[in-house]
């Protein structure tokens, strides 16, 4: 480990330690701290090349999007809000952006925003510094060409695809429907299954639109000034390309508005708070004014019920599969996480009409 992270430090530069760093689900990630020699810490990142087929484009796509925030920031374009930062590339000592080691695991480097990371929202002012840090970096990426971007996971978000996969893994290998959580696992999706298209639908008669999207705006990879409490930094760029922005909006809310958090034992309380959701839409829409429309805050609730839909499908398609996407801690892991997801749908469907008027509020303060 220390080897390969010397590969990204100039020559002469101590590096100190290598420590395991956050809770990704998909990547192992650590921070190197170093004795100055002419680099600062940095987070040194093992690509999980069973998820990412071709990491390459991951690197290609980060260099397009902070390069294009950094020229728009130097020509002093008026983002709303203070600058955002988003971690830049570090390259290796021969000028690469990855290393690719004798193993064929494929690393990089990229710097380290010391900032304050939830793995849920604590208030609602967390929840609007949440919502004004998604805002200001949709509008900073609002102009990029998305023909220039890759999609580095294919057809990731794309519900439809999803569910075709689910019912090839349940007809090739039949669940053992003795287990009550799959049992209603499966009742679950089999009666919610008729809407997963819904979003892909609007887009082919025109009514969304593809834009550059950040692909994964979980609470975590929000990161807050210790000092302030203002939010000040977005992490985690692998999943960064074009698709539809209400992926990232229903994504954003699916996850910071489940006060029980993302690994909540699923026999507790679970339910999304419409507080949190309005905080979160209040902050996004004062920093994004004007980037949508009508139709497209239509869509919002339909956002954020499926996309909650998804995550457990492919939380239940997984576990069935063996668990050879997500990282799991226990055998039954990935089914406790789908129990959890649905019960949060649940919540979220019960509370329709309040997300919808929710919507509609932040639609007249922010036209």
């Amino acid at each position: 480990m220390l080897s390969i992270a010397e590969q990204f430090t100039p020559p002469g530069c101590r590096i100190v330690t290598v420590l395991k760093h956050g809770s990704g689900n998909v990547n192992d990630t650590f921070l190197v701290t170093v004795d100055s020699g002419g680099a600062d810490n940095f987070i040194l990142q093992r690509i999980n090349r069973g998820v990412f087929k071709k990491p390459e484009l991951i690197m290609e796509n980060m260099r397009i999007i902070t390069d294009h925030v950094l020229n728009r920031q130097k020509k002093g374009s008026a983002d709303p809000g203070p600058p955002l930062k988003i971690p830049r590339v570090i390259p290796t000592r021969d000028k690469k952006d990855y290393l690719i080691d004798s193993s064929g695991d494929f690393w990089r480097a990229i710097s380290f925003i010391n900032g304050k990371s939830f793995e849920r929202i604590t208030n609602t002012a967390h929840a609007t510094e949440i919502g004004r840090a998604l805002g200001r970096f949709h509008t900073m990426i609002s102009d990029l060409n998305t023909e220039r971007l890759h999609n580095t996971l294919p057809d990731f978000h794309v519900t439809p695809q999803y569910l075709s996969r689910f019912d090839k893994v349940i007809s090739g290998n039949r669940p053992d429907t003795s287990i009550p959580e799959i049992k209603k696992c499966l009742a679950f999706v089999a009666e919610r299954k008729k809407f997963a298209s819904m979003l892909e639908d609007a887009k082919k008669k025109g009514e969304l639109i593809i834009r550059p999207i950040h692909g994964d705006p979980k609470a975590s990879n929000f990161l807050l000034n210790r000092r302030t409490g203002r939010a000040e930094a977005i992490s985690d760029l692998d999943t960064v390309g074009p698709a539809l922005i209400h992926y990232d909006i229903g994504d954003c809310l699916r996850s910071c508005c489940n006060r029980a958090g993302e690994e909540k034992d699923p026999n507790g309380e679970i339910y999304f708070d419409t507080d949190f959701c309005h905080a979160i839409l209040t902050g996004y829409f004062s920093s994004a004014a004007g980037l949508l429309d009508r139709t497209d805050r239509s869509f919002i609730y339909d956002s954020v019920r499926l996309i909650t839909f998804e995550l457990g499908l492919r939380f239940l398609t997984d576990h069935l599969e063996g668990d050879i996407y997500f990282k799991t801690a226990h055998k039954n892991h990935n089914l406790r996480r789908a129990v959890s997801q649905f019960k949060l749908m649940e919540s979220i469907e019960s509370q329709k009409k309040e997300i919808q008027t929710i919507s509609k509020e932040t639609n007249r303060l922010f036209p």
